[in-house]
């Protein structure tokens, strides 16, 4: 049996009336009795009993309903979740966030999202540096505001929302931390801090490059797995860190200087998910959050 095929014996059986029938399927009545007659060829058996005045189910009739019906209900059910799913903006959107800066900003874009999309739900996650693009993939969030950049065949990078200059963590007792600033070529100076492999590679280049621009090779340091972490290790001289200037904000601790480079971009932070799951909720907010930093550059 198709789709078809299980529409009409279901909406027959409800009806008893082909004319009724053939109206709520917007078929003619012709062809209700042609799908009837080729499911009780299938069959081998009448599955109604007819007359000028009476349709009926037979006692076939009747079991093959009772066992499909359930079946077909929830099919139905199902798709229907689906689709308000893809299509609709309300339910819950969980999103994923590195960074404190990146933290309140989705906050702050989070509220704004309510306000034209009250029936939606917006909780946060911070994700640490150890998880990397993991919950996203998994499916523990649907969106994540990642830094950037990113590239990985089965996500999706939306919007660039942060830009912040690059520095350089380093101990506060080495000598380079009396510097006004710091260059590319200095990476090769002291252990950089490794960026675990949960990252894009992409990713983890641009943080902490294997070499620096002329090609002078780079001393990986320890893997951390969280930027507290991070921070300790470079305050007990293990090795430095190249972070974003929302340091100086939110990450202030003794023993640790931040220097900030003078031949490095600037950090980019956005919107990255899986492609494969991309939903009206998903673009509206990607919206949303593209219009918040656009009215804050303008």
């Amino acid at each position: 049996m198709d789709q078809r095929d299980i529409e009409t014996f279901l909406t027959l059986a409800e009806e008893l009336h082909f004319g009724r029938t053939a109206e709520r399927l917007r078929l003619s009545q012709g062809a209700v009795s042609q799908i009837i007659k080729k499911l009780e060829r299938q069959v081998g058996a009448p599955l109604f009993e007819r007359s000028s005045r009476h349709v009926a189910l037979t006692g076939i009739g009747r079991r093959l309903r009772d066992d499909i019906e359930p079946a077909h209900r929830l099919i139905k059910e199902g798709v229907a979740r689906a689709t308000s799913a893809g299509r609709g903006i309300g339910g819950v959107l969980t999103l994923g966030f590195v960074g404190a800066a990146m933290g309140d900003l989705l906050v702050e874009v989070g509220e704004l999202f309510r306000i034209g999309h009250a029936d939606c739900e917006v909780r946060l996650r911070e994700i640490q540096v150890i998880e990397g693009l993991g919950p996203l993939r998994a499916g523990e969030i649907d969106m994540m505001g990642a830094p950037f950049p990113l590239d990985e065949p089965d996500l999706t990078t939306g919007p660039m929302l942060l830009r912040e200059p690059r520095m350089l963590a380093v101990p506060a007792s080495h000598r380079m931390a009396r510097r006004s600033s710091v260059s590319l070529e200095d990476l090769a100076q002291l252990p950089v801090l490794n960026m675990p492999s949960s990252w894009s590679p992409v990713f983890i280049e641009d943080r902490t490059p294997s070499r620096t621009p002329s090609g002078k090779p780079i001393t990986r340091g320890p893997d951390i797995r969280t930027l507290q972490e991070a921070l300790a290790l470079t305050a007990a001289g293990k090795g430095v860190f190249p972070v974003g200037a929302q340091v100086m904000r939110y990450y202030v601790r003794p023993g640790i200087v931040y220097i900030p480079f003078r031949d490095a971009p600037p950090l980019e932070w956005g919107l990255v998910w899986r492609t494969a799951d991309e939903t009206h909720r998903i673009r509206a907010f990607a919206d949303v959050a593209k219009t918040r930093v656009n009215d804050r550059t303008s």
